[in-house]
């Protein structure tokens, strides 16, 4: 039997997790490089919800696997100063073979700033890396 699948079948759609973070000011889109203010920058509200969704599925996870994300489409509605506290919210919606959706929010202490959707595979670490290493030896020819 497949262990992607085998694993896999253990997520269920309804599983989730909660994860705070602080906005400092390298969390800013002045920091980043994505705007000129010192608030949360998109890039980085991104990067907090991979990891929410990348923490939440290694739990599930056999050695041999982990998750690469593929898609995020995250409507960012509003800003958060440096100091204030984010919660994001990932929830898987679906699990198809190895394709994981995951329904996503986040909110600072007062108000809701991004929802959106956020798509993860599950892969054989070995074997997606000597795919990937491939490209550099053709890279070099």
């Amino acid at each position: 039997m497949d262990t992607l699948h085998t694993v896999a079948g253990t997520l269920k759609p309804g599983m989730g997790l909660k994860k705070d973070f602080e906005v400092t000011r390298s969390h800013t889109a002045r920091s980043v490089g994505s705007g000129g203010l010192e608030v949360l920058a998109t890039p980085i509200l991104i990067e907090w919800v991979e990891n929410a969704a990348y923490e939440m599925v290694s739990l599930c996870m056999a050695d041999e696997q982990t998750t690469v994300g593929v898609q995020v489409n995250l409507d960012h509605v509003a800003a958060t100063p440096v100091g204030m506290k984010v919660r994001v919210i990932v929830t898987l919606t679906g699990v198809e073979n190895r394709k994981l959706t995951f329904k996503v929010e986040a909110r600072d202490t007062v108000q809701a700033i991004a929802t959106g959707t956020h798509v993860r595979y599950v892969v054989n670490k070995t074997k997606f890396m000597e795919k990937v290493l491939k490209k550099r030896e053709q890279d070099q020819k």
